[in-house]
């Protein structure tokens, strides 16, 4: 996926944590299944109330801030599904978005 768009996200200091917390939520709530590789990341929401308003509501937003990537919604059976293409070299931030919907993780003890 080649892009002449700037790889960096335009959202504030204040803004970023907000979004983050959504994206957990959102996560925490519907979230069963991601495929990561490369540029390449398909998540899987469990659809039920406002699941896809949620995912369309972040999509909407993250296009904004980060518009060099590529993020459609699709439908199967039961659920939402979110596809993320990012352009080579941003691998990185492809990795920490979808971090960003599987939460903060528990310090092992």
């Amino acid at each position: 996926m080649a892009t002449d768009l700037p790889i960096a996200c335009s959202l504030t200091a204040t803004e970023l944590p907000r979004r983050l917390a959504e994206m957990a939520d959102l996560g925490r709530s519907a979230l069963f299944d991601v495929q990561a590789a490369g540029t390449h990341a398909q998540l899987s929401f469990a659809a039920g109330a406002s699941v896809r308003d949620r995912v369309e509501a972040i999509v909407a937003a993250e296009s904004q801030c980060c518009a060099f990537l590529g993020m459609t919604i699709g439908d199967a059976l039961d659920t939402v599904v979110l596809t993320i293409d990012a352009p080579e070299g941003a691998e990185v931030v492809l990795a920490e978005l979808v971090d960003a919907f599987r939460g903060p993780t528990e310090p092992v003890r």
